[in-house]
């Protein structure tokens, strides 16, 4: 019976969307060619430009997140070249894979899972190969909670011909990521994290010199074509048939954020993470990542307890759909989100289900004490 079945997203992808975003993708499809979509994209691409923090050019495509990781791949390098990339989880091995698929020459700083990469590492592989044309790496690796430095790695270079490219799927509008001051030459994002949308949209924004790197690549690229989209754009249109009942949604988001200012964003997902945590090490949990980012916090499952049977008892009986651990993970971690339309409520409502999941499991834990350490943490820390 659908009144005993009211689900509930907190896993880090696809999220929650607001109701007026969903109302604005229900619009009548415009044809992408009027100018009625014109003044649409003008819209969106002055208010990319606020999300992204830069004067620059925001790109997007109608993909995944990994769509916009692959154009970088194929638009800022060409076959042979020297790239370094932060491996510390199944995103940082993503952006290895796609260097190996494009002919590339990876060189790996790996980084044990759960743990951020150390900016004196970087210093020495930038040190140790000055012909590196990229830099590679996760602001938010999704898959192990962590945060990596990547406001203290981007003077590294600044000074040098390497060109850094940050994933920022699930950081962008969760922390300070200002893509202009930090001198970060390409920032990756996707439409189904903090920007509260279904999966679909892809975003890449690109420096002066990302730019110009672009033009002279000679690696095969059509569709992901950063000189194809930029001319296009340059035009108020696309270069190819957009997504637009999503592109609707996307106005609707990013005027929001605008409404809200940036600061306050981020400030909300101070709390919200800040409140799981709390939550979690009230109940006597292991928090996975040691340097946690606000987009999601990871909680080790705990020892004697099936991970597998955990998720499903979340999930099929108490309708709550949490994620669970990647690849070497797979079973030993529950990944709570906090991205896009959410609240205080759902950090409660997520502590409270993995606190009944767990009893029910038979692991002795003191049942209440995770929401009540939630609850100080937000009368704790109001919103400003």
């Amino acid at each position: 019976m659908d009144l005993l079945e009211k689900k509930f997203l907190l896993a880090p992808g696809p999220v929650p969307v607001p109701p007026k975003a969903l109302l604005s993708m229900a619009k009548p499809v415009v044809h992408h060619r009027l100018p009625e979509f014109s003044a649409l994209l003008r819209q969106i691409r002055d208010d990319l430009k606020y999300l992204f923090q830069t004067r620059e050019e925001v790109i997007f495509f109608a993909s995944s997140g990994t769509g916009a990781m692959e154009a970088c791949v194929a638009n800022l390098f060409n076959p042979g070249e020297k790239v370094i990339v932060v491996r510390g989880g199944k995103f940082g091995e993503r952006w290895g894979e796609l260097a190996e698929t494009y002919g590339l020459n990876p060189v790996y700083i790996d980084v044990p899972w759960g743990e951020a990469v150390k900016v004196a590492e970087v210093k020495e592989a930038l040190s140790s190969h000055p012909d590196a044309a990229g830099l590679l790496i996760q602001a938010h690796e999704t898959s192990t909670g962590v945060k990596h430095p990547v406001a203290e790695i981007a003077p590294l270079t600044r000074q040098s011909r390497t060109l850094l490219v940050v994933d920022a799927i699930s950081a962008l509008g969760v922390y300070p990521l200002p893509f202009d001051e930090l001198g970060i030459d390409a920032m990756v994002a996707g439409s189904q994290k903090s920007l509260a949308l279904p999966p679909g949209l892809s975003f890449v924004a690109l420096s002066p010199r990302a730019r110009e790197k672009a033009q002279k690549v000679t690696s095969p690229r059509y569709y992901f074509d950063f000189r194809r989209e930029l001319k296009a754009l340059a035009k108020e249109t696309t270069a190819f048939t957009p997504a637009v009942s999503l592109l609707y949604g996307l106005a609707e988001i990013l005027a929001r954020i605008k409404e809200l200012g940036l600061p306050r964003l981020f400030r909300h997902y101070q709390r919200l993470s800040g409140a799981c945590r709390a939550g979690v090490k009230a109940l006597g949990l292991e928090l996975f990542a040691k340097a946690p980012a606000e987009a999601l916090t990871i909680v080790k499952v705990p020892e004697g307890v099936d991970g597998a049977k955990l998720m499903k008892l979340m999930r099929e009986k108490y309708r709550v759909t949490m994620a669970g651990g990647q690849a070497k993970l797979k079973g030993k971690v529950v990944r709570i989100a906090h991205l896009g339309y959410q609240s205080e409520l759902d950090v409660i409502l997520a502590l409270a289900t993995l606190e009944m999941a767990l009893t029910e499991l038979g692991f002795k834990l003191p049942l209440g004490a995770g929401v009540a350490a939630a609850q100080k943490y937000f009368l704790e820390n109001q919103e400003a």
